[in-house]
């Protein structure tokens, strides 16, 4: 099956492949997404066509590319999440590609499985909300007291949420409408003080920003204690100006329902659906998908020294006086 395959890419020798050499592409868009798209992605049927055809000649031309998906709904992942610019969408996978190999230890192996990946997940830390939010967005809800510090490392936490996030991206609702993450970080402690080392910080912030296909809309935090500001402060200040624009501080749960319909929310927080059953659902997805992602870890790009240099600490100098954009948010 072409979504979950991987497989070697022909070298081209003359314009871009027939589309009779690929699976046809049948939209899963209802109406609205459709219109959506065309709205905010300048996508339509032609459009499609025409930058699916474009990237697949660049794969397969590539000289370092080697293995890679080259079906449809894997490729919309980039060109969705820049809005149909096919030279951008071509950077970004090869920035994803790139940072897989480079950082095996975030983005390789990911596997409900894993005994770790499994206590972490089924203790509610970080979870899709089944219903989304009234713009057709994919809630991802996170919940820092369900994380222990002091039996997780930082690159445990990453591989959950790479995990979460692999068993999305082909979801071509959510390519389309993009992804709202709230974050409840009442029960934090002092352990997840040192549990990032700055570089580590700075490449996972950098991999999230510049190699990840995803459309992030809207990051909300919640119940943030005020030993954890600067944490958080730290983070965001690495963000681009746009994602920190997206960001909303709310004080307590009340100040979140202004924004997210209660309803879809966890029933400890006002929802219907408690938690624990989200959990059972969204781990029966992540057994379905399990094949598919590891499939991902076949995918090879050869890293030269300029795309090693994408992994490197060029963010620039955290001023150690910096306040960044963090208390600057609006809080309601």
């Amino acid at each position: 099956m072409l979504e979950t395959e991987v497989r070697q890419q022909p070298k081209l020798d003359g314009p871009a492949s027939s589309d009779k050499d690929y699976d046809p592409y049948v939209c899963s868009l209802s109406a609205d997404m459709k219109l959506l798209a065309k709205d905010e992605l300048h996508e339509d049927d032609n459009i499609r066509r025409q930058a699916l055809a474009q990237f697949r000649e660049w794969i397969a031309k590539h000289p370092y590319i080697k293995k890679c998906r080259t079906d449809a709904i894997f490729l919309l992942r980039f060109l969705r999440t820049k809005k149909f610019s096919v030279p951008a969408a071509c950077e970004m996978l090869e920035r994803y590609l790139t940072i897989r190999q480079l950082f095996p230890q975030w983005f390789q192996q990911l596997d409900i499985n894993d005994p770790a990946i499994d206590e972490i997940f089924e203790a509610g830390y970080l979870v899709p909300l089944p219903e989304r939010d009234a713009s057709g967005r994919q809630v991802i809800f996170s919940v820092a007291g369900k994380f222990d510090p002091y039996k997780f490392t930082s690159v445990q936490m990453a591989r959950v949420h790479s995990l979460i996030c692999e068993s999305l991206l082909d979801d071509e609702d959510s390519q389309v409408s993009g992804y709202v993450y709230v974050n409840d970080e009442s029960g934090m402690n002092m352990g997840f003080v040192s549990l990032w080392s700055l570089t580590d910080l700075r490449s996972i912030m950098k991999c999230i920003q510049n190699s990840t296909p995803m459309r992030h809309k809207e990051t909300h935090f919640v119940n943030i204690p005020h030993y954890a500001n600067r944490i958080i402060e730290l983070g965001v200040s690495m963000l681009s100006d746009k994602l920190k624009k997206r960001i909303i501080v709310h004080k307590n749960v009340d100040g979140l329902k202004s924004k997210i319909d209660p309803a879809i929310l966890p029933k400890e927080y006002g929802g219907t659906m408690p938690i624990a059953e989200m959990i059972r659902e969204f781990k029966a997805k992540l057994q379905q998908r399990r094949a598919a992602i590891l499939a991902l870890d076949d995918m090879h790009i050869e890293i030269t020294k300029e795309a090693a240099k994408f992994a490197g600490n060029d963010i620039g100098d955290i001023d150690a006086g910096i306040v960044g954009s963090f208390r600057k948010l609006e809080v309601d």
